[in-house]
């Protein structure tokens, strides 16, 4: 009866140095995705601080602009019933 425990003890001995081997063999370990894409991506360029105010003055004339065209708010309710109850 012991030879028969000893022999799959051996057994899963085997398979367990199988699987350190194949483990082994894999090299490193992977490396996640978002490690790679950013060391392997183009290096990011860096501005000047004179760049990055024409930049930000020409954002702002934008936001100017846009705000400059929108429309004036509808009259509520109320203002709505004056002007017609007058």
């Amino acid at each position: 009866m012991n030879d028969h425990i000893l022999n799959a003890i051996d057994e899963e001995i085997a398979k367990l140095r199988q699987a350190r081997a194949i483990l082994e063999d894999s090299g490193q370990t992977p490396i996640s995705k978002t490690s790679t894409t950013a060391s392997l991506g183009k290096p990011r360029r860096k501005l000047s601080a004179k760049a990055r105010k024409a930049i930000a003055e020409a954002q702002r004339k934008r936001w100017a602009k846009a705000k400059s065209q929108k429309k004036a708010p509808a009259p509520t309710v109320t203002a709505k019933k004056e002007a017609a109850a007058s």
